[in-house]
């Protein structure tokens, strides 16, 4: 890996919080839906979690873009951080005193509320804590971090819940909060640019605006939203793994795109190498579609395994690729706007996926649904690429949107 950006005080310290508050939040990811369940005994009760955090994260996520532009992205960052941690001291009270399940949706209804404020304000720190050619390498190092988050994070919650039960391994998350809380309050404050516009529904249209006009980051949008309605067949994992070997490989099965995707972004310094994000983005999904089609193919474990573990690599190369696009080529002055944006597709992507999966397996069957969504990223992918060729032909040596380094 490139490690060229560590070398700025607060670019580490951003990188610090996130790795430290993305393990924390990753246990809760465990602890929650185990105590919903435990609680219920409803997987159907567990499911709802999910819509009680889209409907909030869709209500704020525009608005935490609009005050990515205007307020100070540092104390943005720390405000919602404070919300958080109250999020997950409510969860701890909750297990403790064994209370009922509206008060578990209300805490994550309102966690996930938080957590769209402060994405767009996060995600816009990064091109102002580091220079504009150490973007990719910055962008791999986030990889990195997500990767190993989501390999480690859910182990240590399920021995955590094990060995000292549910409310204290709530505290474990706060604890997380509190290291990034440190990290944040140490970083330089990052004001709004001359230019930043006040809070407003016509900001927020603004950015709509901007974003439309710009087909490099249309075709962004639409490609990883494409891959993950598609080729993303999470929902379908139980079921897949009652055939390659009961619930002991469930485990596998979840981790093996993150292994992959973490394989790709400790390999990654060949991609500061290359300027054609938009092609690299359609070759990168193609890949991801093809290797989903392989997993559905698969009749026994290990090759299955390798097959997610590819496709992670190719979300991960993806990712990168977008991540320095949009940091390379967006004002300022927009970024939190567009972070806002993009961050309301990749989570509404996996949410029809997961509908698109389980629709189709129940007319046909597991498989077909696995190799169709797989075959239909790749059409997809490809119909895309002939839709917005400025997309394909954008090169960042050549790029009039392109801008100064901050």
């Amino acid at each position: 890996m490139d490690l060229t950006p560590l070398r700025h005080r607060d670019f580490r310290l951003l990188f610090i919080a996130q790795f430290v508050s993305i393990l924390g939040t990753m246990i809760t990811y465990v602890a929650l839906p185990y105590q919903m369940y435990r609680m219920t005994g409803s997987s159907l009760s567990v499911g709802l979690l999910g819509v009680a955090e889209l409907v909030p994260l869709l209500a704020t996520a525009f608005i935490g873009g609009a005050l990515a532009d205007a307020v100070d992205r540092r104390r943005m960052a720390i405000v919602t951080d404070i919300g958080l941690a109250v999020g997950s001291v409510t969860l701890a009270i909750a297990a403790t005193v064994g209370s009922g399940a509206p008060l578990l949706y209300a805490a994550a209804a309102w966690m996930a509320g938080v957590a769209a404020l402060q994405r767009p304000s996060v995600d816009s720190l990064l091109p102002r804590l580091v220079e504009k050619h150490e973007v990719p390498a910055a962008a791999a190092l986030g990889m990195f971090r997500g990767s190993v988050g989501m390999i480690a994070g859910p182990a240590i919650g399920g021995v955590l819940i094990a060995a000292i039960g549910l409310g204290p391994t709530y505290l474990v998350d706060v604890a997380s909060y509190l290291v990034s809380l440190a990290c944040l309050w140490s970083i330089r404050p990052v004001p709004p640019s001359e230019s930043a516009e006040r809070p407003s529904v016509a900001a927020v249209l603004d950015g709509f605006r901007y974003a439309i006009s710009r087909q490099e980051l249309i075709g962004t949008y639409v490609v990883d939203f494409i891959a993950m309605v598609f080729g993303m067949p999470l929902a379908l994992f139980p079921a897949l793994a009652d055939r390659l070997g009961g619930a002991s490989v469930l485990g596998l099965v979840y981790a093996a795109p993150a292994v992959g995707a973490l394989a790709a972004s400790l390999t990654s310094q060949w991609t500061a190498r290359v300027y054609r994000h938009g092609r690299a983005v359609v070759y990168a999904a193609t890949i991801w579609g093809m290797a989903i089609v392989a997993f559905g193919l698969s009749t026994t474990l290990w090759p299955a395994l390798a097959w997610l573990a590819v496709a992670g690599a190719a979300d991960a190369v993806s990712g990168i690729f977008r991540l320095t696009l949009w940091n390379q080529t967006i004002p300022d002055e927009l970024r939190g706007r567009l972070a806002s944006i993009e961050m309301v597709s990749y989570s509404s992507g996996p949410l029809l996926g997961h509908l698109e999966a389980g629709v189709v397996a129940a007319m046909f069957s597991v498989r077909a649904s696995v190799i169709s969504g797989g075959v239909l990223c790749v059409i997809g992918v490809l119909a895309c690429s002939w839709w917005l060729p400025r997309f394909v032909r954008y090169d960042a040596r050549q790029s009039a949107s392109a801008i100064a380094s901050p």
